[in-house]
């Protein structure tokens, strides 16, 4: 059996006849920048995230450093984020001229530790990015809780949570600004690159807008300098037909999610942890592996046609990227210790029971081998 990581043309096969449709609709429109399409999506998804507003942008890095220089963040602050995420998190706070400070994470979730947030803040930090990693929430109400004690703004960053809840509330709904990204291998993903801005907040959004758009209001009416990072219409408009889709998807990923820890029940591999009152969307699905064992297992798997990843294999301090920053694995023990045990199976709704339960067997016989 032969079981890719992620299986995108699996999704194209069961909407084909809406994108194929949606596509000729903008190109016959030649509706190529701005219009119809690109408003009637930033509309649908600013509902669908329980938002306000919804500026589209050309990708969900773009997305982060556009947010954090709407918040008016660069050279002098410091901004906080987690220790394992992809780079793009940490890579827009330098961006604006500001420093990254990062925190560990908490072991179960991956997700940041807000135990040990507030031993971080300085009188330069100015905001908090927390990531809402592999489609897990971030436990946000201490964030909140935080950020209200000491005057910080909270960025979201939402890349791979497109549609999880947390204590009844959407992920992008929570913070000032929240970021998403519409990568092709997303929940909700383009046909290309595509990202976008929500906010409750109508002064963040209308600068959000103008800094993405060269800083202008009108054609040549510039009340800054700003970047070129706009939502083209065919992304838009794939991305209308898809949302329409992403609930149902989002279910799948979970029914998927809980079969696989029901089959890996007698392995000795660590499962995913949902905080209480969350729902989390499983962008990706995560266990833990013994560090010896884990290169063994992944050539156990492809042996037998089963693709696996890596998210992420170097914590983000680690990185030779921040060695500026002069830290030390053992400042952040459970996040280099998580890169060197995690390992990412197969996750996509149209995922099949026969193919997770093929997948968590090819587990089982691996780890029945190692110890006999």
């Amino acid at each position: 059996m032969n079981i890719q990581f992620v299986d995108l043309k699996a999704q194209y096969e069961t909407i084909k006849d809406e994108i194929d449709s949606a596509i000729k609709e903008v190109v016959s429109e030649t509706a190529f920048i701005g219009g119809k399409h690109v408003t009637k999506f930033e509309e649908s998804f600013a509902k669908f995230c329980a938002a306000k507003h919804c500026v589209g942008v050309g990708n969900g890095t773009d997305a982060l450093f556009i947010a954090l220089k709407s918040l008016g963040i660069g050279a002098g602050n410091e901004v906080i984020t987690v220790a394992n995420s992809f780079i793009a998190t940490s890579e827009a706070i330098t961006q604006t001229g500001a420093k990254v400070v990062f925190v560990d994470i908490n072991p179960k979730t991956y997700n940041i530790d807000t135990s040990k947030i507030e031993e971080k803040i300085t009188s330069r930090s100015k905001a908090i990015i927390p990531v809402h990693l592999y489609g897990q929430p971030a436990d946000m109400d201490p964030i909140l809780a935080l950020a209200k004690k000491h005057n910080l703004k909270i960025v979201e960053d939402c890349a791979q949570a497109h549609g999880a809840l947390y204590k009844g509330r959407t992920i992008g709904s929570i913070g000032d600004m929240a970021c998403f990204s519409f990568y092709p291998g997303k929940n909700l993903g383009a046909y290309g690159d595509a990202g976008a801005i929500v906010t409750n907040d109508e002064a963040l959004a209308k600068n959000a807008r103008m800094f993405a758009n060269h800083g202008r209001v009108d054609k040549y009416d510039h009340e800054m300098e700003g970047i070129n990072s706009r939502l083209d219409g065919l992304q838009a408009a794939i991305l209308g037909v898809k949302l329409k889709h992403l609930d149902a998807w989002s279910a799948a990923r979970r029914m998927n999610a809980y079969l696989y820890n029901e089959n890996l029940k007698e392995t000795d591999l660590v499962t995913p942890v949902e905080l209480a009152n969350v729902k989390a969307v499983y962008h990706l699905y995560i266990v833990r592996v013994k560090k010896e064992l884990r290169q063994k297992l992944q050539d156990h798997l492809k042996s037998k046609g089963i693709s696996t990843g890596i998210h992420y294999p170097i914590a983000l301090p680690n990185l030779k990227a921040y060695s500026y920053l002069k830290h030390t694995s053992s400042d952040f023990p459970e996040a280099t210790k998580a890169s060197q045990e995690i390992l990412s199976l197969p996750m996509y709704p149209e995922l099949s029971e026969n193919q997770i339960r093929f997948v968590a067997q090819e587990i089982r016989e691996f780890v029945k081998g190692v110890k006999s």
